[in-house]
């Protein structure tokens, strides 16, 4: 018997294929398939059972896809109502793969459905159980997010049964495999480590300590961050479901030439450039966004291109099929091509062009001495800025630049620097804020990783707790 984890980074998501004679398992597969076909001509199993944890909100899952290609039944919990056939597995139920045995064990809390499964071995042992969004390493799932006609304590109080009566009674060498690793939305403080140990978790995680169930509904349910806005979208998109990708890609493959490219930008065709953000801030057709595949992608495109609106993408070259299937892993589907011979052919034909200035962190503390007239946004979210930002600094979070209220509190008439923590973020906002006519940027670059450490720049550090 073995297990394969398989990590996409900028979702922070986790997959596993599980197989055994000649049979094999997928938990919580993405869109784009071929991974778990190829892994399974590799070792000449049949995929038997598609597992799903839960109806995911921060990608579109690869469940339905996978289930036409290869016939294998998708596997959801007790009080999961997909609009497509699937097999209900009730909680405690039995799946054979191979000698190895796969159990549903329902935990309902992040979701109603949500449902961990708990793998034993040829002789009956438990092995390892695959957590979903249940059990995180460090953290338990967000009880925030789709709750029927329940609260988030409501919900949270259904995770602390969960947790105490079916995941802490396991033995502490079973090892725990989760939907997410750090940096995922899914989650408040996920660790590091993209799997772990249930004896490890009973020591570590603060969801998982002996405490009452007040004490846990508070310390699961405090300190949540607003989710990405495109969460219930791709949660909706997993319970209806949703064009075959190899159909969508075959109408997203298209080279769009140069002239016709312009003709759909003069018309409003949203313009989405993947690019490195480092090359788009020197040039990019007027107008585009940037969300660089080299960054949190899928995410950040989730997050602020609009699900109701037709695109055109701006690529290097090479990359076009890579953009248009991590685009449809949180349901951007509506592409309808991309430009023909990239940016270099839009420039060779002498169409407009625009830039973003980038300035280094100690070109920004000697310009805040001199320039009454100068405004610094920050997009990072809000428990980054309270551990610290620069003093003055505006906190316009990145995710809500999209709203116009946001996008109205930037003061065209000012010296307006942006920066996030790194560099990726702020050149995001700079696209957005360029897009709504906002001509007067600049871009900091290395973001308040590199802004901390100046000399001279005004800095505000995070409040000390009283008696500190």
């Amino acid at each position: 018997m073995k297990v394969e984890q398989l990590y996409t980074n900028c979702l922070s998501e986790a997959a596993y294929f599980v197989y055994d004679g000649s049979e094999a398992a997928v938990i919580d597969p993405l869109r784009d398939i071929e991974a778990y076909l190829k892994l399974a001509r590799e070792h000449n199993v049949t995929i038997k059972y598609i597992f799903e944890t839960h109806f995911h909100a921060d990608f579109v899952s690869g469940h339905l896809e996978l289930a036409k290609a290869t016939g294998a039944p998708i596997v959801y919990g007790p009080d999961a109502h997909p609009e497509f056939d699937f097999l209900p597995a009730a909680d405690g139920q039995e799946f054979t793969i191979g000698n190895a045995v796969m159990t549903a064990v329902h935990t309902p809390g992040h979701t109603l459905e949500s449902t961990c499964y708990l793998l034993k071995d040829e002789k009956g042992e438990p092995y390892c159980i695959f957590t979903g969004d249940t059990l995180f390493v460090g953290d338990v799932g967000r009880p925030d997010l789709f709750s029927g006609n329940l609260t988030k304590e409501e919900l949270a109080a259904k995770m602390y049964d969960s947790l105490n009566n079916k995941i802490k009674t396991l033995p502490d060498h079973v090892i725990v495999y989760p939907a997410h690793g750090p940096g995922s939305a899914c989650g408040k403080s996920l660790g590091k480590e993209t799997f772990s140990t249930i004896g490890v978790q009973k020591q570590t995680n603060y969801a998982l300590q002996d405490q009452t169930k007040e004490d846990f509904i508070k310390a699961v349910t405090e300190g949540l961050s607003t989710p990405p806005v495109y969460f219930p979208i791709n949660a909706s998109i997993n319970a209806r479901g949703y064009e075959p990708l190899l159909d969508f890609k075959s109408s997203a493959l298209t080279p769009v030439e140069v002239e016709a490219f312009d003709r759909m930008r003069r018309d409003g065709i949203y313009i989405l450039d993947t690019r490195p953000s480092s090359v788009f801030t020197q040039g990019f057709v007027p107008g585009s966004v940037s969300v660089g595949l080299d960054g949190r992608f899928a995410e950040w495109a989730g997050s602020i291109v609009p699900f109701d609106q037709e695109i055109l993408l701006v690529t290097e070259p090479g990359k076009e099929e890579e953009s248009v299937v991590r685009l449809s892993r949180v349901g951007l589907d509506k592409v309808k091509g991309y430009l023909a011979g990239g940016f270099e052919a839009w420039q060779a034909a002498g169409k407009p062009i625009d830039i973003i200035i980038d300035v280094e962190p100690d070109e920004l503390a000697m310009d805040i001495k001199f320039d009454d007239n100068l405004e610094v946004i920050d997009v990072r979210k809000a428990n980054e800025y309270e551990q610290g930002h620069i003093a003055g600094a505006k906190l316009l979070p990145l995710s809500d630049l999209v709203n116009p209220l946001t996008m109205s509190q930037v003061n065209d008439e000012a010296n307006v620097y942006v920066h996030c923590a790194g560099g990726y973020r702020s050149v995001i906002a700079c696209s957005l804020m360029k897009k709504e006519g906002f001509n007067n940027i600049r871009n900091v670059l290395g973001g308040y990783g590199k802004i901390k450490d100046i000399q001279d720049m005004p800095l505000e550090a995070p409040k000390k707790a009283p008696g500190r």
